[in-house]
């Protein structure tokens, strides 16, 4: 629990970064690719965070690796690698959708208990 509240908090940190790095130095295609990949990175972050504080296993996994992935790619193609790199954007989405269901299937077994 204690690496994964790490990882989350670095991961919000991440999240202000590329956001900062978007709004200051990046134009185009690569500020708007800055800014949707810290706006989820970000959100996921804290709902790691409020997951773990449920006692949630899964799902903080999930959003953290999620958000890496899914802003990841992003950012990477902002800092001007491969546009193919967007291919994998979605398997971070789907990382980020499966927290949300196992945050909801969490949640509804902690109430049936």
């Amino acid at each position: 629990m204690r690496t994964m509240t790490i990882l989350a908090c670095l991961s919000g940190a991440l999240a202000v970064i590329a956001g900062a790095f978007g709004a200051h130095g990046a134009t185009g295609v690569a500020q708007e690719w800055l800014k949707t990949g810290a706006q989820y990175q970000m959100v996921h972050a804290v709902a790691a965070l409020v997951a773990l504080r449920m006692g949630m296993r899964w799902s903080p996994v999930m959003f953290v690796a999620g958000g890496l992935v899914f802003a990841g790619t992003l950012y990477l193609m902002a800092l001007g690698l491969p546009r193919w790199l967007g291919a994998v954007t979605p398997i971070g989405g789907v990382l980020l959708i499966a927290g949300w269901v196992c945050l909801a299937i969490g949640a509804a077994r902690e109430r049936a208990a």
